[in-house]
C-alpha cells in the first residue's frame, strides 16, 4: 500500500513541477509583451526577437553545461532521460520517514523547472539595454550568462557549494526561497554592467541634466505583459516549494500563491500612491513596475510571512522602485523599462527582509549573499561586455538608433501600416 502511495506522490510532485515550470515559461511572454509595450514602435520587432532568442539560448546552454555546473547533473551525465524505478523504490524502502520525506520528482522535471529560471534572469537584461544594443552582441552575452555566469552563482546558493572554497553561504544563514537574489538581482546586475558600457539612448538626457521622457509605444501591451508576469509568478514561487504530495507541502504551496498575490497588489498600490504624491498624477508605468517590485520582494521568502506581512513587504518594494527609477535617471543610467530598479533594488530589499519572518536566516548571511551575487555577476559581466564591445561592438550607430533597430537588425516593422517610408 505504501509503495502505491509513494508512486502516486512521485507522479503528483513531478506533474506539479512541470505545471509550475510551464507557468514560469509563460513569464517569457510577459517579459516580451512588457518590453514591447515600453519601447518605441520602431524597436518592437528587435525586442521580441531578443526575447525568443534568449529563451532558446538559455534552454540550449543550460542543457549543455549550465545544469552540470550548478547542480552537478545534466542530461548527458546523469542519465536523466531514463528512470531507474528499482533504485527509487529501493531508496523509499530504506527511508524511515516513508513518503513524507524529501521532495521526490523526475530529474527531467527538475531540469525543466530550473531552466526556465535561467531564462528569466536573462530576460531582465533585455529590457534594460533596449533600443540601442546590437542584437547579436546581446545573444552572444546570453550564451555566457546562461551557461556560466548564472550557473556559477547558483551553485554557491541553491547548489550548496562553497564560494571559491572560501565560505558557504548556507552556513552564514543565507536564504533565498525562489530567487530574489539568485535570479532577479543577478539579471539586474548583468544589465547594470551592460548599461554602464552602453550609455543612454540619444536624447534621453539634456545638456543641463534634465531627463527627457521617451514614452513607450503600447501601454495596453505593457499592461498585458504585467498581468502575464503576475500569473506566471505563481509558478515561480509556488513551484519553489518543490513538492505537493503531502498536507504540509500543499499548505505551503497555497500560502506561496496567496502571499505572491498579496505582495503584488501591495506593491502596485504603493507605487500608484507614491507616484501620485510625487508627480501629481497616476503613473501607469510606475503602477506596473510597482506590482512587479512586490513580486520580486516576496520571491525571497514566500511561505513564512503572513498575508498581511506579504502585502507590507510588497508595498515597501512599490515605494522603493519609484525612488530607484528616479535615482537612476538622475545618475543618467538609462533603463527603458525600469528592470534594474524592479529586479535589482527590490531583489536586495527582498533578501534583507527574509530574517524578519524566517528565523533560520541571518541579516549577515543575507548581506554577504547579496554582495557575493552582485560582485560575481557584475565583474564577469563587465569583462564579457567589454570583450564584446572591443570585438564586435555592442551599440548600434546614432543613425541606426534614429532609424530604429527593427529595420537595421531585423529588416521589418512591427506596425507597417503606421511606419514612415
Amino acid at each position: 500500500m505504501e509503495t502505491h502511495l509513494f508512486q502516486l506522490q512521485y507522479a503528483m510532485d513531478t506533474f506539479y513541477f512541470l505545471v509550475c515550470g510551464a507557468l514560469v515559461m509563460w513569464m517569457a511572454a510577459g517579459f516580451a509583451m512588457l518590453e514591447a509595450g515600453l519601447v518605441r514602435a520602431k524597436n518592437t520587432v528587435e525586442i521580441l526577437t531578443k526575447n525568443v532568442g534568449l529563451f532558446s539560448v538559455a534552454c540550449t546552454m543550460y542543457l549543455i553545461c549550465g545544469y552540470q555546473i550548478m547542480y552537478g547533473g545534466g542530461f548527458f551525465l546523469n542519465g536523466i532521460m531514463e528512470v531507474d524505478t528499482a533504485a527509487i523504490l529501493g531508496d523509499f524502502a530504506t527511508r524511515e520517514d516513508g513518503f513524507e520525506g524529501s521532495s521526490i520528482y523526475s530529474g527531467a522535471s527538475d531540469f525543466f523547472f530550473q531552466v526556465v529560471f535561467v531564462a528569466t534572469a536573462m530576460s531582465i537584461v533585455s529590457g534594460a539595454v533596449a533600443e540601442r544594443m546590437k542584437l547579436w552582441a546581446f545573444l552572444a552575452f546570453a550564451v555566457v550568462m546562461t551557461s556560466f555566469i548564472y550557473p556559477m552563482e547558483g551553485s554557491w546558493t541553491w547548489g550548496g557549494n562553497d564560494v571559491f572554497g572560501l565560505y558557504n553561504l548556507g552556513d552564514l544563514g543565507f536564504s533565498d526561497f525562489a530567487g530574489s537574489g539568485i535570479v532577479h538581482l543577478a539579471g539586474a546586475t548583468a544589465a547594470l554592467a551592460a548599461v554602464l558600457l552602453l550609455g543612454p539612448r540619444h536624447g534621453k538626457y539634456g545638456p543641463n541634466g534634465q531627463v527627457n521622457a521617451i514614452p513607450g509605444a503600447n501601454l495596453p501591451l505593457a499592461t498585458l505583459g504585467t498581468f502575464i508576469l503576475w500569473m506566471g509568478w505563481f509558478g515561480f514561487n509556488g513551484g519553489s516549494v518543490l513538492k505537493l504530495g503531502d498536507i504540509a507541502s500543499a499548505h505551503s504551496v497555497a500560502l506561496a500563491f496567496l502571499n505572491t498575490n498579496a505582495a503584488a497588489a501591495g506593491g502596485a498600490l504603493a507605487a500608484l500612491i507614491t507616484s501620485r504624491l510625487i508627480f501629481g498624477k497616476a503613473d501607469l508605468t510606475m503602477l506596473l513596475n510597482g506590482a512587479l517590485a512586490g513580486l520580486v520582494v516576496i520571491t525571497a521568502e514566500a511561505v513564512s510571512p503572513t498575508p498581511l506581512q506579504a502585502t507590507i513587504f510588497g508595498a515597501l518594494g512599490g515605494v522603493l522602485v519609484v525612488f530607484s527609477i528616479l535615482t537612476l535617471d538622475r545618475l543618467k543610467i538609462d533603463d527603458p523599462v525600469g528592470a534594474i530598479s524592479v529586479h535589482g533594488s527590490c531583489g536586495i530589499l527582498g533578501l534583507l527582509l527574509v530574517p524578519v519572518t524566517n528565523a533560520d536566516a541571518s541579516l549577515l548571511g543575507q548581506i554577504v549573499g547579496a554582495l557575493t551575487i552582485f560582485a560575481w555577476v557584475f565583474a564577469v559581466s563587465l569583462i564579457v561586455w567589454s570583450i564584446l564591445k572591443a570585438v564586435m561592438g555592442i551599440r548600434v550607430s546614432k543613425e541606426d538608433e534614429y532609424e530604429g533597430v527593427d529595420r537595421v537588425e531585423c529588416g521589418i516593422d512591427a506596425y507597417p501600416e503606421f511606419s514612415r517610408d
